[in-house]
């Protein structure tokens, strides 16, 4: 059979190595899988199969350094994986049987228990089999706290497998951004990272394990190694097994375009996930262990973890290369160790090379003209709050008892705002259209955590952005979170508005809240916070963002997780924290808050390119990965847009009804959920009357200074990008920009 595209010309920037003991590994696992049943009799696979697959070669290539027992044992770990892949297609893709798939996924947890020593139920097939062995063998030289990771991500590849298997049934593809997110789990990555730290003997100290740097180093590597395997399993997966969930096949779809280039687009973002990847270890994980004081020893296990990584990138695309389960152009052959296989498999390319240099090349504060709208056919609608009028007052009043419009003692170029322009900004309205049902004290708070975090967001690049001051910076984030007390220990004295204000607005809302609210509450902040300092920290780079972090983190900038925190107090203790965990929880948050984002990003592309000299707006990214002008760029991110409506409607009218039935939930909790849909269309409505109706983002507005009244223009050139960070975003509406 003649394959669907040509293989593209891969970037590969890490050295393939091949372990010393891979036919040990190769013996052991043969005993092993026929010992748990995997092969014949199994229905599965036959030891032939086994062979052409070669694990072995697999994990020697991604895990070269690691001990005999050790390699043997990862090589297992694989095997198992790649048999629960065929066993679940097998029993319950071709069929499909989601209920019988639920069943067989919800038995394999009890298999992995967190307690030492605990007994485990009888294997019914090859899959428990296997998967109690291996626990059995793996945690007991590994952390608690690894442990409990490692499960998560097990199981968030077992059970994402519903995911596939519901898409396969309804013939549905997904869109670029669910896809790239629902990989991660379905795809196993992030599953493999956790067994890199048992592999390496780095296993990452609890104290980072959840912070920025190494999540982005996770998820990027993660995207990279599935991108890839989309590459290579094209032919095999959606010719042969008509599978939908493939990178190719759903840009093939989304672009509209021939299957060779939505490879190429593949391999584009592949690139780009390694070169994000380059950049986080480069760039974020010295600070990262400075910040948190780790020893000499943590620190190196955080750099032979990165380094894993880096080995398990260009050995996985070696075993690809190589292997009889992929479509590889006539690639695969025998692994001939030495010294010469290593410089050998290093690839840098023209393509990858020109991404690299483009995404650092963005001249500031060209004349764009006024911002492109497309037409936004919105099918959710809003009223807005009849005390709308007392809150614009009351606002005002409030921001200036704050001290937030004027400037601040010592700290040059501080009156950034006043009356006027927080007048102009109207984030009442936004408000308004957000909690048509508020009451004028809800109406206010709303109104001033709106305010709160506007200002927040022109605060850092005008007092720390200018200077390049990223450790001022970081240490005047570290500074807020003290006024948001988990208990009843004091606050310190507030040095600026910002401080002020945020202790006022965190005593009138977590009040009310017990403690577990309060923690959830305050890590919403503090995501947007953080984000702050990523923006600075790219700024002072000139660095376009990696479209993939870009839309994770515009969720962070935009205020997302603050959002949905405050609609979810509401709610009480009637609806289980499990459901709002839930990945169809989650994909419908994200699919709203993407939709709202990438508005803000339209609306705004004139007040940020040409008035601010920003790098963080969507049409730019998608004009600098794609190469493309901004009409087209616009025409993209509409679509983009659209496709994630599309699948909020989805998961609303589809995935949440099955997720209920799935928890058993009474009628008031599905109504209290069926609300919360509601108030998201609210959310989304209000944002876009918003946009329509302030003073902030029609040339005329930026003309006149509404929108920036310290900064209106700047120098342009290279070397002069991050001459001006400044921003405006909303975080509860968006209005980033």
């Amino acid at each position: 059979m003649a394959q669907p595209f040509s293989l593209p010309d891969f970037y590969v920037p890490y050295p393939a190595r091949l372990n010393p003991h891979v036919e040990a590994a190769r013996s052991h696992t043969r005993e092993w899988a026929r010992s748990m049943g995997m092969l014949e009799g199994s229905g599965i696979w036959e030891e032939k199969d086994l062979e052409a697959h070669d694990y072995a070669l697999l994990c020697a290539y991604t895990h070269p350094d690691c001990s005999a027992e050790a390699l043997s044992l990862v090589t297992d770990w694989y095997v198992w994986v790649f048999f629960f892949d065929d066993h679940f297609l097998e029993l319950f893709k071709r069929t499909p049987d989601r209920a019988g798939g639920k069943r067989y996924l919800d038995r394999l947890p009890a298999f992995m228990p967190m307690e030492r020593g605990a007994a485990t139920p009888e294997p019914e097939n090859p899959v428990e089999a296997g998967l109690a062995d291996l626990w059995a063998r793996t945690v007991p030289a590994m952390t608690d706290d690894w442990r409990a990771r490692f499960a998560e991500s097990t199981e968030n590849l077992l059970n994402e497998s519903l995911w596939e298997l519901a898409n396969i049934h309804e013939g549905r593809i997904a869109n670029p951004v669910e896809y790239i997110e629902m990989r991660r789990k379905v795809g196993g990555a992030p599953w493999s990272a956790g067994l890199v730290e048992y592999a390496a003997n780095a296993e990452v100290p609890a104290s980072v394990a959840g912070s920025r740097p190494l999540r982005v180093l996770r998820d990027a590597f993660s995207d990279a190694v599935h991108l890839r395997n989309d590459l290579f399993s094209y032919q095999r997966e959606v010719e042969d097994e008509g599978e939908n969930s493939n990178g190719v096949l759903v840009l093939e779809k989304f672009l509209g375009c021939s299957t060779q280039e939505a490879a190429e687009a593949v391999n584009d973002l592949l690139t780009s996930r390694l070169q994000q990847f380059e950049n986080t270890a480069l760039t974020e994980l010295g600070p990262l262990c400075a910040e948190k004081a780790l020893d000499p020893a943590q620190t190196a296990a955080v750099l032979a973890y990165a380094k894993g990584l880096q080995d398990w990138q260009s050995g996985g695309h070696e075993w690809h290369m190589r292997s009889s389960r992929y479509m590889n152009g006539g690639g695969a052959g025998e692994a001939v160790p030495g010294l010469g296989m290593s410089a050998a498999s290093i690839r840098f390319t023209l393509r990858s090379e020109a991404a690299r240099a483009r995404s650092h090349s963005h001249v500031p504060y060209q004349h764009v003209g006024p911002s492109l709208l497309p037409d936004f056919e919105l099918p959710f609608t809003t009223t807005l709050s009849p005390h709308l009028e007392g809150a614009r007052g009351r606002l005002v009043e409030w921001a200036r008892r704050m001290g937030i419009l004027e400037a601040q003692p010592g700290v040059p170029g501080s009156h950034i705002w006043d009356e006027e322009r927080i007048r102009a900004i109207d984030l009442p309205l936004c408000a308004a259209g957000i909690h048509p049902d508020a009451s004028p004290d809800e109406l206010d708070l709303s109104s001033g955590w709106l305010a709160w975090g506007t200002y927040g967001d022109d605060w850092f690049p005008v007092v720390h952005g200018r200077a390049r001051d990223l450790a001022g910076a970081r240490l005047a984030n570290d500074r807020l979170s003290l006024f948001m007390p988990l208990d009843d220990e004091g606050t310190p004295e507030p040095v600026n508005a910002l401080e002020r204000s945020l202790g006022d607005l965190w005593r009138r809302t977590a009040g009310p809240m017990d403690r577990d609210a309060r923690r959830t509450f305050r890590t919403a902040i503090e995501t947007m916070t953080e984000s702050w300092l990523w923006e600075l920290a790219n700024q002072a780079q000139n660095r376009i963002p990696d479209p993939v972090d870009y839309m994770e983190m515009r969720r962070a900038t935009f205020g997302s997780d603050l959002t949905m925190s405050l609609c979810r107090l509401g709610h009480g203790r009637k609806v289980p924290e499990e459901v709002y965990r839930s990945g169809p929880m989650r994909s419908l948050e994200n699919a709203a808050a993407d939709y709202a984002c990438l508005l803000n990003d339209l609306f705004s592309y004139q007040k940020e390119i040409e008035y601010e000299g920003e790098v963080h707006n969507g049409a730019l990214v998608v004009q600098n990965f794609f190469g493309v002008d901004y009409p087209t760029g616009v025409a993209i991110v509409h679509d983009l847009m659209n496709s994630r409506l599309r699948q909020f409607r989805h998961v609303a009218e589809v995935e949440l009804p099955v997720l209920y039935d799935d928890f058993g939930l009474d009628a008031e909790a599905r109504e209290i959920l069926a609300g919360y849909v509601r108030e998201l269309e609210h959310w989304l409505a209000g944002i876009l009357i918003w946009h329509r109706g302030c003073r902030r983002y029609r040339e005329e507005d930026l003309r006149s200074g509404h929108a920036a009244p310290w900064h209106l223009g700047g120098p342009t050139g290279l070397g002069t990008s991050a001459a001006q960070v400044t921003r405006m975003m909303t975080p509860l509406a968006g209005s980033r920009g």
